[in-house]
C-alpha cells in the first residue's frame, strides 16, 4: 500500500514511521536537531514548490510536504484499517 505525499511523490506505507505538523520544527529543541542531522546526511526532500505543512519521516528520508499533517495522517489510518 502506498500514500501520496503531494506532487510525484508517493511511499510505502511500511516505510512510514511518523507525520507531523511543521509547527514542531520550531517548537522542540529536538526536532531542530533531528531535522539539522538529516539534512547533513542529505536525506531531507522537499516535496513540491508549494509551502510545506508537514513533515513526514520515513525509513530512509525526511519529507517536507505541502499536504496537512492531518490529511496525511487520514490517508495513512485508511490504508490501516482497510
Amino acid at each position: 500500500m502506498f500514500i501520496h505525499l503531494g506532487g510525484e511523490k508517493i511511499i510505502r506505507a511500511s516505510e512510514l514511521v511518523a507525520i507531523f505538523d511543521l509547527s514542531i520544527e520550531k517548537s522542540s529543541k529536538i526536532s531542530k536537531q533531528f531535522i539539522s542531522y538529516a539534512n547533513k546526511e542529505k536525506k531531507v526532500e522537499v516535496i513540491g514548490e508549494e509551502e510545506s505543512k508537514s513533515l513526514v519521516v520515513t525509513q530512509s528520508k525526511v519529507y517536507y510536504s505541502p499536504i496537512s499533517s492531518m490529511t496525511l495522517k487520514k490517508r495513512a489510518h485508511q490504508l490501516l484499517t482497510n
